[in-house]
């Protein structure tokens, strides 16, 4: 993961126009409800929904429980009562959803509240999301242990980010008749790594070193603009994806420490 800034046929992704997350805080601002601002807001619950699990399961609570409380929480988000409470911090939706989660875990009606209101209706089925979004990331056991919630939510937020960005390079390669290049090429677009073999990936590939060389960076090219793309829908402005990209890059380095 990294925050340089890469553009793409001289488009930039700081197109916040119809971004998710602007989209949201803009009909919240209003009397309106609009129907695509609820559809934007469930998008991004749906990506994000891991950084939530893992912060309620480090809170102690079961699997079971951490995931009807992540259901319950994602459901109370969807009603649009934190965004009405929303302060300052609301410019990045990290920021206010994880204090709204941190009220929500500690406000013992809040959460019974919202299982009445919830019941047993589902935000999305559970083997749906982790058959969809399957985590690269792993924590070492010691850390999942010992880091504070708000830590393993802010490395799991970063990793989600990484790795919907890559999800859909490798959606976009597929399209082109280039999975296999992807899949073999992928381990390395994240920063410019200096154990790169491109001999082997050569052979691994059929085709000559300088053309593994022009893959890669290719797809690193087109990797960064996703991932910045990625990190702009959950901002609210062009200015703050820079400072939250930096964030981000900083929470997934510290795992490697």
């Amino acid at each position: 993961m990294t925050p340089e800034t890469a553009t793409e046929g001289g488009r930039s992704p700081d197109r916040f126009s119809t971004t998710r997350w602007s989209l949201v805080l803009a009909c919240a601002d209003s009397t309106s409800r609009e129907a695509t601002a609820r559809k934007a807001l469930a998008e991004l619950c749906k990506i994000y929904w891991r950084p939530v699990f893992a912060f309620i399961s480090r809170r102690g609570y079961s699997v079971p429980d951490a995931q009807d409380l992540t259901q319950d929480f994602f459901l109370m988000v969807l009603e649009g009562n934190i965004l009405k409470r929303a302060d300052p911090s609301r410019g990045r939706f990290r920021s206010l959803l994880v204090k709204a989660l941190q009220n929500f875990l500690a406000d013992d009606t809040i959460r019974k509240r919202a299982r009445k209101r919830g019941g047993d209706m589902k935000f999305v089925s559970w083997d749906e999301w982790m058959a969809e979004a399957p985590s690269r990331l792993s924590i070492p056991a010691h850390d999942a242990e010992t880091w504070p919630p708000e830590r393993i939510f802010d490395v799991r937020w970063a990793a989600t980010a990484a790795e919907h960005a890559l999800r859909q390079l490798g959606e976009e390669c597929e399209a082109r008749g280039r999975r296999r290049v992807f899949d073999v090429l992928s381990d390395y677009l994240a920063a410019e790594r200096q154990d790169v073999s491109y001999q082997k990936l050569s052979k691994s590939l059929g085709v000559p070193e300088a053309s593994v060389k022009r893959l890669v960076h290719e797809l690193r090219v087109r990797y960064r603009y996703l991932l910045r793309a990625e990190v702009a829908q959950t901002v609210e402005k062009p200015e703050n994806v820079d400072e939250e990209l930096r964030y981000l890059c900083a929470a997934l380095a510290a795992t490697a420490a």
